[in-house]
């Protein structure tokens, strides 16, 4: 069968949630595993980006059960304990880097979790294995924050600038952004149009249609 619809998993963290509150960004190692065998044996397939957008635009056909695996943020852990599933099933994955925090910590966690804990974010050198493995990288804005509130100066210092810091981290164009939090209105796709990308990313859940619209991608958030 041919796919009509396919879905786009979102990932933040591969590692032990320790509070109720990381529940809803870290799935377990062995939670995560179990997952994937469990899509496998059903006869799923993760596709790569390439793959996603060609569907999107009508240009290629895709097997009933293909999905997407995305991940946001750049955790190191992903490096760490996603990645070796992945490798092990030849599946390929794609990560949606904060440009400014490369190689530190998440940051914009400070006041939310209620531990106080801050997690590594991968490095360069991290990057670019994954992406010899079979990851792609695209922008997840510049220090992820809220896009809507911000005045139209920064939303596009947010948009250009890490749009620019991955193409030169990676040598190719990044044509895709996933907003942080999910959050995005008509004005935050006019500034991603302008700053150069063609797709965006949502947290709307429900499954995709080839020819919706391309700057407000639907996922389904794995916690």
């Amino acid at each position: 069968m041919i796919a009509d619809r396919i879905a786009v998993l979102m990932y933040h963290r591969v590692a032990q949630p320790k509070n109720k509150w990381e529940q809803r960004m870290a799935v377990s190692p062995k939670r995560f595993r179990a997952q994937l065998l469990a899509l496998k044996q059903h006869g799923y397939q993760a596709i790569s980006m390439e793959q996603f957008w060609a569907w999107h635009a009508g240009r290629a056909m895709l097997p009933a059960q293909s999905f997407l695996l995305t991940f946001d943020d750049g955790y190191l852990d992903v490096y760490e304990n996603a990645a070796p599933i992945l490798s092990e099933l030849g599946w390929p994955a794609t990560m949606f880097l904060v440009s400014q925090f490369i190689g530190g910590k998440d940051e914009w966690c400070a006041d939310e979790n209620p531990s106080g804990a801050l997690y590594p974010l991968m490095s360069t050198t991290h990057i670019h294995q994954l992406a010899a493995q079979g990851f792609s990288f695209y922008s997840h804005a510049n220090t992820h924050t809220d896009l809507p509130t911000l005045p139209d100066d920064a939303l596009n210092e947010q948009l250009v600038n890490s749009k620019l810091d991955i193409e030169a981290l990676l040598g190719h164009p990044v044509p895709y952004l996933a907003y942080p939090f999910g959050r995005h209105d008509d004005r935050v796709v006019s500034a991603a149009q302008q700053a150069g990308y063609t797709g965006g990313f949502s947290v709307i859940p429900g499954f995709n249609r080839p020819g919706q619209d391309p700057y407000r991608i639907r996922r389904l958030d794995v916690t």
